[in-house]
């Protein structure tokens, strides 16, 4: 076997950490899709039909927070807003009761398949809400997550339980003005004083460190008490343009334009969360317009990637063994969250080669290197990506341990590159170098470790390297 080093960073991702990285088939979307949209016709005048319609796809895509949304917006509309439920979670024997004996075996998707059953039935079922939020967690479905707790949190805005989960949740994402707004909350609470005190300021702390406006920005509406100096003027400003806005979706809800505003603002200045079930409201609105579908996926990266510059700020002020999980756990959703758009928008736009070389690099750094192959090798045809896609090729190759396939796509790299792409022409140099040398072919080694020896001596051992291959062939001159 040759002595390669590791492909390249990114370091890959197990692909079995997370359900996300196993993707829907094309039908399978396409049904849920349909389920959707029938769910969302039928919605005004049959909110049953709409609640099942929504539950398939619900149970079919877990992680899809629109989904999520819908189903949740119509068992409100069928039951309204009752503040009743929770404690069913936790009484020995009981149907949402069985949920706790699911998550010690770590049955997560089937705890999220009894959740939709009890919600089904009792919406505001807070103890339920919490159990699907951790599922969802543990299985790197943050947006899902996010909306779960959201609406425990409505339906049990006092419960101690809910709003420490409430904060952890958006620390970790870096929301620390939701997050104190929780525990504030609930500092009264007798025996939770103290805790509440010491995690408000080490969130102040936190959100010092993590330098940034817009989504560590004010609390949002609903979400928690405003400081009797928050924002003065311009927030009143800000408060009467979210008011106008909502009034023009109220009188004209068919017009897009007023969601998208309106999420700008409450993205900017108030939660995620609520930009977010405001751009829900604009795709059911729609009739699911791609325009409206593809303006959320953009903004649901944008917050992935926020996600994961938080935690790296996170783990650079504080190196524990915690924060560096959760790093890792938050990379990998957004890798499998990106797969998941790019997959989409590869069966809408079949062409567009862009988009199937976006979805090959996040497959490629998913761990899921035969799939990668696939895409990169139709992303060929794009004769200005040919040096950069044959090495990413050939990094595929030599991962799944197909090495003479492998050296001819590095090859191949060297040959295509120029010098206006010299870190990646000195990366495939390398790369075919020491694949050589792993192939025991001494002279292609030492061609290619030269040249890039030329561009640059300092480039990582290429220097030990070159020194190794000289004296291996002395001693054989010896011999």
């Amino acid at each position: 076997m040759p002595n390669e080093p590791p492909a390249a960073p990114p370091a890959p991702i197990d692909p079995a950490a997370s359900p996300l990285a196993a993707q829907l088939s094309p039908a399978e979307r396409s049904r849920l899709s349909q389920c959707f949209q029938r769910g969302t016709q039928n919605a005004p005048t049959n909110v049953d039909y709409a609640i099942e319609m929504f539950s398939l796809c619900v149970l079919g895509d877990p992680g899809n927070a629109v989904y999520l949304q819908s189903l949740l917006t119509a068992l409100r509309r069928k039951y309204g807003p009752k503040k009743a439920g929770g404690l069913g979670a936790f009484w020995p024997g009981s149907r949402a009761g069985s949920l706790k004996k699911l998550a010690a075996t770590a049955q997560w998707r089937e705890i999220i398949k009894q959740g939709v059953a009890i919600l089904k039935a009792t919406p505001s079922d807070y103890g339920c809400l919490l159990a699907m939020a951790d599922a969802c967690g543990q299985l790197q479905l943050h947006d899902a997550q996010r909306t779960y707790l959201k609406s425990a949190l409505d339906a049990a805005p006092a419960d101690p339980e809910v709003n420490r989960q409430c904060a952890k949740f958006l620390a970790d994402h870096g929301e620390f003005d939701q997050a104190i707004a929780c525990w504030v909350r609930v500092s009264n609470v007798k025996g939770l004083s103290d805790e509440a005190q010491q995690e408000i300021a080490k969130l102040q702390v936190e959100k010092t460190i993590v330098a940034g406006h817009g989504m560590t920005g004010r609390p949002g509406a609903g979400v928690g008490p405003k400081p009797a100096q928050a924002g003065g003027a311009q927030a009143s400003g800000q408060d009467d343009r979210i008011s106008s806005l909502k009034r023009s979706i109220q009188e004209r809800p068919t017009e897009i334009e007023a969601y998208l505003e309106l999420a700008d603002v409450l993205e900017r200045d108030a939660t995620v969360e609520e930009a977010e079930a405001v751009l829900a409201k604009a795709l059911a609105a729609s009739g699911n317009d791609l325009k409206v579908r593809e303006h959320m996926e953009d903004r649901q990266l944008r917050w992935a990637r926020h996600r994961v510059h938080v935690a790296e700020k996170r783990l650079e002020a504080e190196s524990t063994p915690a924060n560096q999980s959760l790093l890792e756990r938050l990379r990998a959703a957004q890798i499998n969250h990106e797969v998941e758009v790019y997959s989409a928008r590869c069966a809408r736009y079949p062409e567009n080669l862009t988009w199937r070389y976006e979805l090959a690099m996040r497959l490629k750094a998913a761990g899921n290197h035969a799939e990668a192959i696939k895409h990169f090798q139709d992303v060929l045809q794009d004769a200005r990506r040919k040096g950069a896609v044959s090495l990413e090729l050939g990094e595929c190759f030599q991962k799944i341990k197909q090495y003479q396939l492998a050296m001819r796509n590095y090859v191949a790299a060297v040959e295509s590159l120029t010098d206006r792409e010299m870190e990646l022409r000195k990366r495939a140099l390398y790369r075919a170098g020491v694949l050589a040398g792993g192939l025991e072919d001494r002279d292609a080694a030492q061609k290619y470790l030269s040249m890039l020896a030329g561009l640059d001596f300092g480039y990582r051992d290429v220097a030990q390297r070159l020194d190794k291959l000289t004296a291996s062939k002395d001693n054989g001159a010896g011999g």
